[in-house]
């Protein structure tokens, strides 16, 4: 089934910032959805992408992109839940993280070495993904969305205002 590439919601937008509702129906409409979902991705040169990033409020993510050994990872999380590590197994790992709905902007974020998600696929199976490097950021950085949460609502007031000061200015005058 081919997909349409679909414009990229951008913060303020309410859409962002609302938790998305549970996906009960795995049919041919959310199908399509995923579909649009990867062009929409691809096309706006993304490694994941949330359905409320194309004005979806549905929870299910799509991803494509490397864990920390540079293997490529791809898929789609329907219902994700993102694991607790224990104490002992939780570490922090900082780096520089952006988001299509924040258009060229980037900041420090810190998020768990290794993340794994449970949820569903697009027909409805059980699945766990867990990634480390980029795919384990994308892994939290996705389901964040489907619960109203941006990469800016972790990062310090100051480094917010500077983030959204760019964001701004890219909305007030993107490059040709």
């Amino acid at each position: 089934m081919p997909g349409r590439a679909l414009p990229i919601v951008q913060y303020p937008d309410p859409v962002l910032t609302t938790p998305c509702a549970e996906v009960r129906d795995f049919d041919d409409d959310l199908l399509q959805l995923i579909a649009d979902m990867f062009a929409s991705m691809y096309a706006a040169d993304g490694v994941g992408l949330a359905a409320n990033q194309i004005g979806v409020g549905r929870r299910v993510f799509v991803y494509d992109c490397p864990d920390a050994d540079h293997v490529r990872h791809r898929g789609v999380v329907v219902n994700p839940v993102l694991a607790d590590p224990d104490v002992s197994e939780r570490r922090l790992c900082d780096d520089d993280e952006g988001c299509l709905s924040v258009i060229h902007q980037f900041a420090t974020v810190s998020r768990l070495e290794t993340a794994t998600v449970t949820g569903r696929d697009e027909r409805g199976h059980p699945v766990e993904v867990s990634g480390t490097g980029v795919l384990g950021r994308c892994l939290q950085h996705e389901t964040d969305h489907l619960n109203g949460l941006l990469y800016i609502d972790r990062i310090a007031a100051k480094a917010r205002r500077k983030v959204l000061a760019g964001h701004a200015q890219e909305l007030a005058d993107p490059p040709l």
